[in-house]
């Protein structure tokens, strides 16, 4: 008797880092169901397809209907295909999806999805679409089973949603309310994770220094540092991304006393003007965000700082873009993830008057992008010379092979191309070089390796390596990198932008 091939599966991922590990959660609930992952470069040639939605962006909505649009008579020549869509965009327009695109079989939301493979059980038998948008979260996301992309670095949720209500920004009302995870909870996930030979972990929250809120305790995020800083063969903490309001002084306290816990920030500004930040409803000023930053250094001299700014907010004047300007130059972020305002509907800055032509947005983006990029090649210029323990990276370096280069991530999270050694190295690893080169986005290493230290997040890399070989082929799940928590890639506006 013949058994059926599985159903395959592949997952297209647009947006936040929250996105990127929901669609870790979504391949764990396919691959439980059955399903395997597509082979690499099926472009769309998957039984099911899962688009994982965004909402943030202007264009957010053309992308993906532009997506499904390529997708129709691929599904139509083959009996049986599926396609999903999920996200914030999937819960911001709900039933508008299928009425433009009445070839999805299903449309599900932020708060549930969990129920993917049912609802493409049922889409299949009723064969009708199905759209199920949950008002408010069913199940904390970490309690479903998760398929990961790395061995050695993994994302770790600690709260879901956001009580903000940023001016420009749709995502609290996509996500809802704040809900934070019992610290016994994220603690053996962690736990568990090193047990699995993770090394690296991002703590993740869509406002994730606001943990504490949900539960009553204003200090449970620094307490939580200091717990990640007990646990055993957890190398490095990061966590993305904080919020000025919530930057207290017991965070700045346990990054600087948590040994694991890196030197690295990532701070959103989003604008230098009082004026515009008032009008963003963002409950800080520039005085207050510049005195994080000074505190900060001066408890972590060698922290690296990046943040998000957005240029052309409604009402913005050449002298608030100005005031942007001063604090990039006084704060010298290492990098910055910048973006020109984008009107999204439904948001109340999308109803503001003096909406800023987009020239002059355009203008002042480029003159803000020319800025940031002196400093950060001037800050990692500060770098040549000094050695750094580099955790190997797997695919960070596109220019490797050919100049026979391995890439790894210093403590701050700066990108460092170094000369491959003869020793075996296996991503999670950890060697020693001497930094001899800084470009704007990335230092280089030129010399010998100095020390390589194997490590059990490379044992669990080629254990898992070597099982993948001993199957079919697969793919990632539509993002090179996904799930490897690497939040300072050279910025290309693919930051959240509700932080």
């Amino acid at each position: 008797m013949d058994v059926p091939a599985p159903k395959s599966y592949e997952i297209r991922t647009y947006g936040c880092q929250m996105n990127v590990h929901d669609s870790e959660r979504l391949a764990g609930l396919l691959e439980e169901a059955g399903y395997v992952r597509a082979a690499e470069g099926s472009d769309g040639d998957a039984d099911v397809v899962v688009f994982n939605t965004c909402a943030v962006r202007e264009n957010a909505d053309n992308r993906l209907y532009g997506n499904l649009g390529r997708l129709a008579p691929k599904k139509a020549s083959r009996p049986g295909m599926q396609i999903a869509v999920g996200g914030c965009l999937a819960q911001k327009d709900r039933d508008t999806i299928v009425k433009k695109a009445p070839w999805v079989d299903v449309v599900f939301g932020t708060h549930n999805i969990g129920k993917l493979p049912v609802l493409l059980e049922r889409a299949r038998v009723q064969e009708e679409a199905q759209v199920e948008i949950a008002e408010s979260l069913e199940a904390f996301p970490s309690t479903l089973p998760t398929r990961r992309e790395s061995a050695y670095a993994a994302w770790v949720s600690i709260s879901v949603g956001c009580n903000n209500t940023c001016t420009f920004c749709i995502v609290p009302a996509l996500r809802g309310k704040e809900k934070d995870r019992r610290p016994g909870d994220i603690l053996a996930e962690i736990e568990a994770l090193v047990g699995e030979g993770v090394s690296e972990i991002t703590l993740l929250g869509q406002n994730v220094n606001a943990y504490g809120s949900d539960i009553g305790d204003r200090e449970a995020f620094s307490k939580l540092l200091r717990a990640c800083g007990t646990i055993e063969g957890l190398e490095r903490v990061r966590f993305t991304s904080p919020h000025p309001r919530d930057f207290t002084d017991d965070v700045i306290a346990a990054m600087a006393e948590t040994p694991n816990v890196m030197p690295q920030l990532h701070m959103p500004l989003q604008s230098g003007s009082d004026t515009v930040l008032k009008a963003m409803r963002r409950s800080y000023r520039q005085e207050r965000y510049l005195g994080i930053i000074e505190k900060v250094r001066a408890a972590i001299p060698h922290a690296a700082i990046t943040t998000d700014i957005i240029v052309g907010f409604p009402g913005e004047t050449e002298e608030d873009f100005e005031q942007t300007l001063h604090v990039v130059r006084e704060a010298r972020f290492a990098q910055a993830f910048t973006f020109q305002y984008s009107k999204r509907p439904g948001t109340p800055a999308a109803t503001m008057e003096n909406q800023i032509p987009k020239e002059v947005v355009q203008a002042r983006y480029e003159r803000l992008v020319a800025l940031q990029e002196e400093i950060s090649w001037e800050e990692n210029k500060k770098q040549v010379g000094r050695t750094l323990e580099l955790m190997v990276a797997e695919g960070e370096g596109r220019k490797d092979g050919a100049t026979h280069r391995l890439s790894g991530r210093a403590p701050d999270n700066r990108l460092v191309h170094f000369t491959k050694p003869e020793q075996e190295v296996r991503p999670g690893d950890v060697v020693t070089v001497e930094v001899t080169y800084a470009a704007p986005h990335h230092l280089l290493a030129e010399g010998p390796v100095l020390a390589v230290r194997r490590t059990r997040a490379g044992d669990a890399w080629e254990k898992r390596t070597a099982a993948a070989a001993a199957k079919p082929a697969g793919v990632m799940l539509g993002l090179p990198k996904i799930g490897v928590p690497a939040p300072l890639p050279a910025p290309t506006g693919s930051a959240c932008g509700c932080d």
